[in-house]
């Protein structure tokens, strides 16, 4: 077995093969190209996607070529795969406004330099012009009805209804692996285990129109689980996305820092560059001194560094630091928006009251002048990280962080953000 399957199998990222040993060989014998796609029904990818994709960045690592597709054409139709129904249509204007923001975070993932560099493409190139005879004779007439009604990807659909659309979405991704395999000599497709049914599909398009002789592969990635059943890359807020704008970088670091003890190694291995010596050495540390956390900051560090890059990690860091120790103080305006981003805010107009008793009353910090006047004398308020225990404290300028936010704390954790307008 090759080295670099050897590592994909010690990571459990390998779910199913078209044909194990013929791909073993091949990417032992060659640096081949390979490639992943994804549907730009958003405007960003979030974490679900990545799994895949660094699975292909791994390939790269080991001077495979990588091709990242975005489905320009495809994301005009729908996969049907793991829907009920039908998805609803996008325009023409929408899915091209989300192919530039997929872009570029796939730019963050891979390198697009040298010899192996990644190659960037798009199914709208080589399907947007097709027309229908063509897109009937010259590859409809090789996939049976028969064969595609036995995909789980259309059977499952079957009961409650599938357009001819969606129908034919599968085709639709054939003919980008034949297109890949035939212009760029691409043999392996990878993606999740719900898109087993289209990559054998490709397969069946080249086996088709190439001949017997041809060699290519599929292989899939397995769904990614959490040891407590729940689903992963959710969150009560919704879904982690890639976007800095929908998910700041805090937030992304926080959700890897909050990964459990049962789950962080397999993370580890599934999402990050470390070596085996590294994430061994980090599961030990799991083991026997889990409250220090070594594994899941070494997570949250790897990923937060991937995606959004050095600085907003470092900054990322910082937030987390001053959150813990109270030292708010130490952030500027843009730090507070991120690291407080779900706090309850009032907004404070200019000509209001602005004496502490007051303002804690009309932000609800607390509920009553009494309440607030206890909260204060009990030395349960901090203003910008710094206890206020004067029932006559006015809030000035020097409390205004960037001159735009307060940031008052009632106990030990309980966070309120005042706003300026």
């Amino acid at each position: 077995m090759s080295e670099l399957m050897d590592d994909l199998r010690w990571r459990g990222l390998v779910y199913q093969e078209t044909d194990a040993d013929g791909l073993a060989d091949i990417i032992e014998k060659e640096k081949i190209s390979l490639y992943c796609g994804v549907d730009p029904t958003a405007d960003s990818m979030h974490i679900g996607h990545l799994l895949p994709f660094l699975t292909l960045r791994r390939f790269q690592n080991h001077g495979h070529r990588p091709i990242v597709l975005v489905g320009g054409a495809t994301g005009l139709i729908g996969d049907p795969s793991g829907k009920k129904e039908e998805r609803k249509l996008q325009t023409l204007e929408q899915v091209e406004k989300n192919v530039q923001g997929l872009k570029k975070q796939l730019e963050q993932i891979f390198d697009f330099s040298g010899e192996n560099g990644a190659l960037l493409t798009n199914n709208f190139e080589w399907v947007g012009s097709m027309d229908l005879i063509t897109f009937l004779r010259d590859y409809g007439k090789h996939i049976g009805v028969n064969y595609m009604l036995a995909k789980d990807i259309v059977s499952s659909r079957l009961e409650s209804g599938i357009s001819f659309t969606e129908f034919t979405y599968t085709i639709l991704q054939a003919i980008d692996f034949y297109q890949l395999y035939e212009n760029w000599n691409c043999k392996l497709q990878i993606g999740g285990s719900d898109q087993w049914g289209n990559i054998t599909t490709g397969l069946e398009m080249i086996r088709k129109i190439a001949g017997e002789g041809a060699k290519a592969y599929g292989m899939t990635i397995p769904l990614v689980t959490k040891a407590d059943g729940t689903k992963f890359g959710k969150t009560e807020s919704g879904a982690i996305w890639l976007d800095p704008v929908k998910t700041t970088p805090y937030e992304f670091y926080q959700f890897w820092m909050n990964t459990a003890d049962a789950d962080v190694v397999k993370y580890l291995k599934l999402f990050t560059f470390l070596d085996r010596t590294a994430i061994e050495e980090l599961e030990q540390s799991v083991q026997s001194e889990p409250h220090l956390r070594k594994a899941q900051r070494t997570l949250a560090e790897e990923m937060t560094r991937l995606i959004h890059g050095e600085k907003a990690l470092q900054q990322a860091i910082r937030i987390t630091e001053a959150l813990f120790s109270g030292n708010i103080a130490a952030l500027n305006a843009d730090e507070i928006e991120q690291g407080l981003k779900d706090v309850p805010t009032h907004v404070h107009k200019e000509g209001e009251e602005t004496g502490l008793v007051e303002i804690l009353v009309k932000a609800k910090i607390s509920p009553s002048k009494r309440q607030a006047r206890e909260d204060i004398q009990n030395g349960a308020i901090s203003i910008n990280g710094e206890r206020i225990t004067d029932l006559h404290y006015v809030l000035e300028d020097k409390d205004k962080l960037g001159g735009k936010f307060t940031v008052i704390r009632r106990g030990k954790k309980k966070y309120h953000l005042i706003q300026y307008q």
